[in-house]
């Protein structure tokens, strides 16, 4: 066990214990400050009305000339965070920080007053203030409001990290993400294009048609996707409920009931291991068109995610760890046996067609597999761990063995085959969509064989729903749905290397 004094320092990291006790003296400090400044009067006022932002500032008035500047006298209102502060005598210069960027702040005696001077010297680094005056040029050319009025709005309690490196340590990035933001203008501009890039996809598919709606997101049965639920408990009806792992089959009841192209941009729940490409919740977009077939899916999606590219970065090259993907190019479409060949060709097609020789494969490279599946299923096994990887372009992986896709039609000319594709980019999975099944007898065989397998010790595979049934059979018209990852896709266009990155309060253990 690590040795700890009574104050708890870890002994065993000096650096460490060195600067807990330094931030402890620091946060001391500032109570000491908020004491006195709740003792002169209101200590967290909230009657500002700010007028400006820093960046919109900027933007105006950053190429104009000082004395032109000075000539239009432009009083403006900014409020923000202290990010830098430099004291120098009767004047000081302060840098803050608001939501669209930072801009500087000059204080002086004869604008603000001696009493307001001597208060500002005692204001620290990420301390909130509203600073209300005149803009003007600096001999050096910087934007700069001249303070007039100066008050104290927040006083921060905590240091933030050390100026010249902000918050590098990984883990504290995740865990405090509202430090992470105030401190590193990277992680900000991700989650601002996390926001343009579900804009994006959801601007596509309003112009085409598409209704937005809402499902539920706890369930008397988890359905749509083959997960572990997490449960939960309905207090007044005393009932187990699950939280949603996918909208696919409440979004498909509302097809029945005629709305033909629907879409919900969605939070899914799945109780499953967590890595750099998963995270027990997870934002996913699905949409379904009455009519279309995977084909036009696959042609949708595809339109969809370079437009995406294109309004993010500029342009359809996207630079992804060192590698370029060109999102202008026609996606390459293989089946799974068609990649597995392609990247092992000492794999052979008769191999492939022998479910015995595949087992011999998939033991040979010590790659576990599902005992009860047939030729289909130990394909898939077979493809995740010789291609998936290699897919780095856009790739479609099509027509999905029927029993590894519970919800997807037929193939007519093959029915061991589903209509189903897979969109993999730089070796992971983007998107799902297939044919739906719109065969209700069809379906509920498919589901008895799902509850087989969940008998059979398969804690993923899909419970019988009897009221998706039920809709079926009212008549679902042949529709197309599809399922993509945002947080994937947001990974591929912030070319950030973990999920995490890209999720504001990703999962962690605990402290």
């Amino acid at each position: 066990m690590t040795d700890k004094n009574s104050s708890g320092l870890d002994h065993q990291n000096p650096d460490l214990a060195e600067a807990e006790q330094t931030d402890e003296k620091l946060v001391a400090e500032r109570r000491r400050k908020l004491d006195a400044i709740r003792a002169a009067g209101i200590a967290f006022p909230n009657d500002f009305v700010r007028r400006d932002l820093a960046q919109p500032l900027q933007d105006q008035y950053g190429a104009t000339e000082a004395e032109a500047l000075a000539a239009a006298a432009v009083n403006v209102a900014v409020a923000g965070r202290i990010m830098l502060k430099r004291v120098m005598g009767k004047a000081s210069f302060a840098t803050i920080q608001d939501m669209s960027g930072r801009i500087q702040v000059y204080v002086s005696v004869d604008d603000t007053g001696a009493d307001v001077m001597e208060a500002f010297k005692h204001y620290d680094s990420g301390d909130i203030i509203s600073v209300e005056g005149a803009l003007f040029k600096t001999k050096k050319g910087e934007l700069t409001v001249r303070a007039k009025t100066l008050r104290l709005l927040t006083k921060s309690l905590r240091p933030l990290p050390e100026k010249f490196h902000g918050l590098t340590d990984q883990e504290m990035k995740y865990r405090q993400r509202y430090v992470d933001l105030i401190v590193n203008e990277d992680t900000r501009a991700v989650f601002a294009r996390r926001s343009q890039i579900i804009q994006s996809v959801r601007s596509t598919l309003i112009d085409d048609g598409f209704l937005e709606v809402e499902t539920p997101m706890m369930h008397p049965i988890p359905g749509g996707a083959a997960a572990r639920p997490f449960t939960t408990h309905h207090n007044a009806l005393d009932m187990q409920l699950f939280l949603r792992i996918a909208p696919e089959l409440y979004l498909k009841r509302l097809v029945v009931g005629g709305l033909e192209k629907v879409f919900e941009v969605n939070r899914n729940f799945r109780n499953e291991g967590m890595s750099t490409r998963h995270n027990p919740e997870f934002t996913m977009l699905e949409f379904y068109a009455a009519y279309w077939r995977y084909e036009q899916l696959m042609t949708f999606i595809e339109g969809m995610l370079r437009r995406a590219a294109e309004q993010i970065t500029g342009n359809a090259l996207v630079t992804y760890q060192g590698k370029t993907i060109d999102f202008a190019k026609p996606f390459e479409r293989l089946t799974i046996t068609g990649a597995i060949r392609k990247y092992r060709p000492d794999i052979t097609d008769e191999e492939l067609s022998d479910r015995n020789r595949i087992i011999h494969r998939l033991n040979a490279m010590k790659v576990a597999f599902r005992e009860h599946d047939g030729l289909g299923g130990l394909q898939l096994t077979l493809f995740e761990a010789t291609a998936e990887s290699q897919l780095f372009d856009p790739t479609y992986i099509i027509d999905y063995p029927a029993e590894v896709s519970p919800l997807a039609r037929r193939s007519d000319a093959n029915p061991d085959i589903t209509e189903r594709f897979e969109l993999f980019i730089a070796g992971r999975e983007i998107a799902n969509g297939f044919s739906e099944l719109n065969d209700p007898e069809d379906q509920a065989a498919r589901f008895l064989e799902q509850v087989k397998q969940k008998e059979a010790g398969d804690y993923e595979a899909m419970h019988y729903d009897a009221d998706y049934i039920r809709a079926l059979e009212y008549g679902l018209p042949p529709t197309g749905g599809a399922g993509i990852g945002i947080d994937r896709l947001v990974m591929l266009l912030t070319d950030s290397p973990s999920i995490r990155d890209v999720i504001l309060f990703p999962h962690m253990r605990p402290e």
